[in-house]
């Protein structure tokens, strides 16, 4: 039974990442961090009981900041492949605290690099490094491929290539099986409520319902290469069973923009998107990236994975779960009327 290492294990990537390998017989490991609330309801319904003979999900309490407890985790738990999803992800948000994302997203790249290393895995095991699109930045070419030079537009995604960089440093320096998935934007009915799409599509659905009147964005004219991220893990999985490592693009070569995105959902819903969407300029990056479109190529040639789920099927799937949501939380209203 191979044995698998996410950190980022609760965000929308790495539960999926978690369904998939224990699909496919895993015993997997993700890294999670003390709060106190509990943040584990995205992989609520993966996790059996502990103590279980039949469980084959772990979770252990750590953080990218804490190297020490990285080695030992790894040391103890010896795993074939590691999946580095954690970070500060948030692009908007890494121009309000530039240092902590500069620190996690960046820095705790080169921490489990390193424990990787010092736990004396680092020739057996295989890492895989969640890059991103948003490293191309004020892009010089359209579409963008693995060879098309980084521009970064903010503290996230400076951070994302300095990981990026560090992942192949690794791979060149040590020997390592290191890949970098440079994945174009992928949302999902568990993309965090403050990522646009997911913003949109649980607003509208609310609207809807008359639970909510307006929606504040930012910029309606940025154009993103957007994918269904229940398909993107495979990519990820994909990468770490080749017998060399490599950096590979993951796209759609579609791009649209978020204009385009609330046309789609309040369609959907059978509203106009011009009544309910209000412009608010906090949402506005200091500076913007115009343009994301990816070109999976390689990765179709040598991984055999290209996506399935097109643009309006993307956006059908997130509308009807968030309409799930919005029911219930319209039900529970008028309960306590």
């Amino acid at each position: 039974m191979k044995k698998a290492f996410i950190t980022g294990i609760t965000g929308q990537d790495g539960s999926y990442l978690a369904e998939l390998l224990l699909e496919k017989e895993y015993e997997v490991h993700g890294i999670i961090r003390r709060s106190s609330s509990f943040n584990t309801e995205r992989i609520d319904h993966i996790y059996k009981d502990p103590h279980s003979k039949n469980n084959r999900l772990f979770l252990h309490f750590g953080d990218l900041a804490d190297p020490v407890n990285l080695v030992k985790l790894l040391y103890e738990l010896q795993p074939d492949e590691v999946y580095h999803l954690g970070a500060q992800s948030h692009v908007r948000v890494s121009f309000d605290i530039p240092e902590y994302t500069g620190d996690v997203t960046g820095l705790g790249t080169v921490r489990i690099l390193e424990a990787i290393r010092e736990s004396g895995i680092g020739k057996k095991v295989r890492f895989y490094q969640a890059s991103s699109s948003e490293m191309y930045g004020k892009v010089v070419e359209v579409p963008q491929t693995e060879v098309t030079p980084f521009r970064p537009r903010s503290p996230y995604a400076c951070a994302k290539v300095y990981a990026y960089y560090l992942t192949v440093n690794y791979r060149e320096s040590y020997n390592m099986h290191a890949s970098n998935g440079i994945l174009f934007n992928h949302e999902s009915p568990r993309r965090g409520e403050t990522f646009v799409t997911r913003k949109i599509t649980r607003a509208a659905t609310r609207i809807k319902l008359g639970l909510q009147n307006d929606l504040y964005l930012g910029n309606l004219d940025a154009k993103r290469d957007w994918g269904y991220a229940k398909e993107y893990v495979e990519a990820m999985w994909l990468m770490l069973q080749q017998d060399n490592a490599d950096d590979y693009v993951i796209a759609t070569n579609e791009t649209h923009s978020v204009k385009e995105f609330c046309e789609e959902t309040f369609a959907l819903l059978d509203l106009d998107w011009k009544k309910y969407v209000k412009h608010d300029a906090r949402y506005e990056r200091p500076a913007e990236v115009d343009l994301l479109l990816g070109n999976p190529a390689k990765a179709k040639k040598q991984l055999g994975w290209e996506p399935k789920v097109g643009f309006k099927e993307l956006t059908k799937i997130m509308v009807e779960q968030d309409m799930i949501f919005a029911k219930k939380e319209k039900a529970y209203a008028d309960s306590v009327k």
